[in-house]
């Protein structure tokens, strides 16, 4: 036992000699949890995970004997927990509507018992390692959680429990180690949250992540186990990206942390989620997502922690051998706790105030992302979006920056577009994807092999349209010719007919990868045709006025994805349109 000795808001010089870095310790009469961040002599300095009004020194400090960890085990999925992996459910009852300072519930029900289902091929008398499954627990409807080996442990399995109901805290066997101990395996184990899992390799990502999202899929794919940044300003919409992320991916396990937000964003986070339902199972959409609420009024060193949580559960249930989606709102406010903190501990500041580190603590974050052959054999997944909050939309800022070089794929958000009710206002100027090599051949195979063509063909399109519209900026619409009209339409046609997309349209919120290439193939087909007609001198009003271009900006939300024979019908029917202008213009005798 020691004592508290100077208090300099979250951070706490205590007397302690006994404690390590990494350590977590208890102090004061209600019992504020934190870290050891620093030692000198007999002194050691604590981060606090709650607010430390009211301390005083001389209060009692204890040393706990572990680092911040969490519990890895059935009873995750479904679950909303604070930045320290507290069940606010659990809080809630505890101490009500105003979480009480010091209230400790375990992170895993206790009392709650799980079938639980051994692997037939464990047998005593067998060697087990670290990520070994030694049998099953029907978690949710959804999900089947694997029971793992602790990592550390290896050794002779003496026994396992039958089939049978058991609480996470019940032994349902033993090892003996190779120094001749015994240890207990049970439902759950615990993993400090600042070390990453270890896994056997490394592997190649291959896969697209669907999110449904034709902006994202389309032009600036993810893989799974890939990392993203959504950078943007505030009123962008990155929230709803984020969600529809969450909804549509063809993730198996879905995790938010909402770290540094504002609460009335996150409230509304909590109440949309729960009430999803899974469009790939029917059932709720919770049942295989987990929520980290951690909101920008609660202290700011468990803000600093919620997304070491949050990654070291998607490595959890990484190593059970699922494709995990991880998304962080925001990593900015993560920066800006590091900042604070860095200021109180008289760091020197660099960039904006931030701490030398800041580069090197984001890439240590991002990293725990990626594909790997688990310790078990099988392959899982930790895909990471991070998103970033630049003041003013200034991407130039530390974070956004730092975070530019580290991610592959970048999502930058419009105030433009967003204010123009372009939704999503991802901007395809600033935006960037370094997977599509990779993601060019699942396309080619899965799809059609025209896609990575056909994605460059647009952007090119894009990229024209810009600079044309610059010139109509400055001197009119009348200074274009025809072939630079009928591209500005054409790239207009695009940009509504494809980029645009409402989450909250029953059709439109999600589309295929196949009903994302028909409907990228018939745009750029509708604009080929009429540059076939322009350049014959035929006058691009006349193409304008055309009613099929009325019609295609509305196959997205006419057609569901199950429904691409019908969205391909209208769509072959697009040359015949175009032959019977052609035909009366022949006829007209009309020139350039």
């Amino acid at each position: 036992m020691g004592k508290i000795l100077e208090i300099n808001g979250p951070l706490v010089k205590l007397e302690l000699p006994e404690t390590v870095l990494g350590e977590q310790v208890r102090v004061g009469a209600i019992g504020l949890v934190g870290e050891v961040i620093g030692r000198d002599g007999d002194t050691a300095l604590a981060q606090l995970y709650e607010d430390t009004a009211g301390l005083k020194p001389g209060e009692v400090a204890e040393g706990l004997g572990w680092p911040l960890s969490v519990e890895l085990g059935p009873g995750l999925l479904n679950a909303i927990f604070d930045g320290v992996q507290r069940p606010l459910n659990a809080v809630w009852e505890k101490s009500g509507d105003r979480i009480a300072r010091g209230v400790a519930v375990p992170s895993l029900p206790r009392d709650q018992r799980w079938h639980f289902v051994p692997d037939p091929e464990r047998r005593a008398g067998a060697p087990v390692a670290g990520g070994d499954v030694l049998g099953t627990v029907r978690e949710t409807e959804s999900i089947q959680h694997r029971i793992l080996v602790p990592p550390l442990t290896h050794g002779e399995l003496l026994e396992l429990a039958p089939e049978g109901d058991y609480t996470v805290e019940e032994s349902i066997g033993r090892v003996k180690m190779a120094d001749g101990r015994i240890d207990k395996l049970r439902l759950f184990h615990r993993w400090p949250v600042r070390v990453p899992r270890p896994f056997r390799r490394r592997d190649h990502a291959v896969k697209p992540l669907i999110t449904g999202q034709r902006i994202l899929d389309t032009f600036y794919p993810l893989l799974k186990g890939g990392k993203a940044a959504i950078p943007g300003p505030f009123g962008a919409g990155k929230t709803m990206l984020q969600q529809q992320i969450a909804r549509w991916c063809n993730a198996e396990i879905v995790i938010y942390v909402g770290c540094g937000e504002r609460g009335n964003e996150l409230t509304d986070v909590l109440e949309f989620m729960p009430e999803l339902v899974d469009p790939h199972t029917g059932r709720p959409l919770m049942e295989r997502t987990l929520l980290v609420a951690n909101t920008s009024n609660m202290p700011v060193v468990a803000r600093e922690a919620s997304v070491y949580v949050g990654i070291t559960l998607a490595e959890y249930f990484r190593d059970q051998g699922y494709d995990v989606v991880m998304v962080a709102d925001s990593t900015s406010r993560w920066a800006e706790a590091l900042r604070e903190v860095a200021g109180r501990l008289g760091q020197m500041p660099v960039e904006e105030g931030y701490p030398a580190y800041l580069g090197s603590r984001l890439a240590a974050f991002y990293e725990r992302a990626g594909r790997v052959e688990t310790l078990s054999g099988g392959h899982g997944s930790v895909t990471l979006i991070g998103a970033v909050s630049p003041p003013g939309g200034d991407f130039s800022e530390p974070v956004t920056s730092h975070t530019k070089e580290i991610i592959q794929t970048f999502w930058a958000l419009s105030k433009e577009l967003a204010d123009a009710r372009h939704y999503p206002a991802v901007d395809w100027l600033e935006s960037f994807s370094g997977y599509v090599p990779s993601a060019a051949k699942w396309w080619a195979e899965n799809v059609d092999p025209g896609w990575e063509a056909a994605r460059g063909e647009a952007l090119d399109l894009l990229a024209a349209s810009e600079e044309l519209q610059r010139i109509v900026n400055l001197v009119g619409v009348e200074a274009l010719s025809s072939e630079q009209r009928w591209t500005l339409e054409a790239a207009g046609l695009l940009k509504e007919g494809l980029l645009q997309q409402a989450a909250t349209d029953e059709i439109d919120s999600f589309a295929s990868p196949e009903k994302q290439y028909a409907l990228l193939a018939a745009l750029l087909e509708i604009y080929r045709q009429g540059m076939k007609l322009v350049k014959l001198g035929a006058p691009a009003r006349r193409l304008i006025q055309m009613p099929l271009l009325a019609q295609a900006r509305r196959w997205k939300s006419q057609h569901k994805s199950e429904e691409l024979a019908l969205l391909k019908e209208k769509i072959a029917r697009i040359p015949a349109d175009f032959a019977q202008i052609a035909l009366d213009y022949e006829q007209s005798g009309h020139t350039a």
